[in-house]
Parts: C-alpha cells; sequence; structure tokens
C-alpha cells in the first residue's frame, strides 16, 4: 500500500521491498500492532538477524512481576533511557509515546493482521506458554488469557487502529511505515532479510 500524498500530515506507507532496503541500513527500528499478530516474533528475528538490542515494551517499559503495572512517570523515564541507544527494535504500541518513539525510528513496521489471525495467535501462545512466562515478557507474568484481554484483541481494530493512524500522522513525518497485512508478506520480508521464516 503506497501513500503517494507528501503532505506533513500523511503517513508515507512503502511496500515490503522498500522497506527491507531500510531496514537493512536503520539502526532504530519501531514495530507495532495488536496482540497476536506475531510483532514480538517479527522483532525478534529482525533483532538477532543484524544484531540491534530487543526492547519489549511489555518486559521492559510495562509489566512488573505479578501483572503489576508500573507508573506512567516510570514507564516514561525508562522509554526515554532505552530510546536513546543507537541501535535498537522496539516491540509495542503505546501511541501516547509516537511523540518520542516514532521521531527517533528509521522506520515502523505496523502488523496489522486479521482480526482472527490476532486471535489465534493469542490463544496458540497461551497454548504454548501455559503456566509460563513469554521470554518478551516481564518475568512473573504467567501467560494467561482472560475475558477482559481477548475483548480488548477482537475490538482493537476499531477502538485502537485509529489512535495509531492519528498518531503516526502526528509524529511520523517522512519516516517510511510498512504495514504487514498478512503472514505471507511478513514471511515475504523475512526472505527479503535474509532472517528466516
Amino acid at each position: 500500500m503506497m501513500d503517494t500524498n507528501s503532505g506533513p500530515n500523511t503517513i508515507r506507507y512503502v511496500g515490503v521491498a522498500e522497506a527491507a532496503d531500510k531496514i537493512r541500513v536503520a539502526d532504530r527500528i519501531m514495530v507495532i500492532g495488536c496482540s497476536g499478530g506475531g510483532k514480538s516474533t517479527l522483532s525478534q528475528k529482525i533483532a538477532h538477524r543484524f544484531g540491534f538490542s530487543y526492547i519489549s515494551i511489555d518486559r521492559d517499559i510495562l509489566w512488573l512481576p505479578g501483572w503489576i503495572q508500573r507508573s506512567k512517570e516510570e514507564q516514561f523515564v525508562r522509554i526515554k533511557a532505552l530510546i536513546a541507544g543507537e541501535r535498537w527494535i522496539m516491540d509495542g504500541t503505546n501511541t501516547s509515546t509516537f511523540d518520542i518513539r516514532v521521531p527517533r525510528s528509521d522506520i515502523v513496521i505496523w502488523v496489522r493482521m486479521p482480526r482472527y489471525v490476532n486471535v489465534w495467535g493469542i490463544l496458540s501462545r497461551w497454548a504454548r506458554h501455559r503456566g509460563g512466562t513469554r521470554p518478551e515478557m516481564a518475568p512473573g507474568c504467567p501467560e494467561q488469557v482472560s475475558w477482559e484481554f481477548f475483548r480488548f484483541v477482537w475490538t482493537w481494530e476499531k477502538v485502537f487502529a485509529p489512535r495509531v493512524i492519528a498518531a503516526l500522522t502526528a509524529h511520523a513525518g517522512s519516516k517510511p511505515v510498512l504495514m504487514l497485512k498478512s503472514r505471507a508478506e511478513m514471511r515475504d520480508l523475512l526472505d527479503l532479510l535474509g532472517a528466516g521464516a
């Protein structure tokens, strides 16, 4: 999906091939999207391929053991410190910090899978990690699927996608934004990067 508009309040979407070229020379990458879409897996594969520090908002910023959220003030301090690094890939959406994260990024990857893919993603990872904690999650936060979380994922596109678009429009400027809308597109990107599917 290409955006031919070039005004200050438009998002500059790029295709998979152009995004792969940008990623190869990038120092800082943001990966956003709904839970279950595969953004953590994608981020870790790209981090491994290019030697980026992998930052998970869930693990490194948001959660303390026992599913306790850090205060907004502490989250902000931690994000500011992490984005000051030279080479990283950051996995997490939280639009309230787009104003400081997006300008620091070289490219934004939006994993925007269909709702059924996201739902399958959260259910399958719950089955894989039940009773344990995923590597991209904070210690002491065992995998769980609640009705509230299921509803969050089910309504994400309607409730949160407009917020993502507004935040990207406000803060991305001329930054390239790749939108991945299928597993096939994700595999194509990883193949072009030599990062393995």
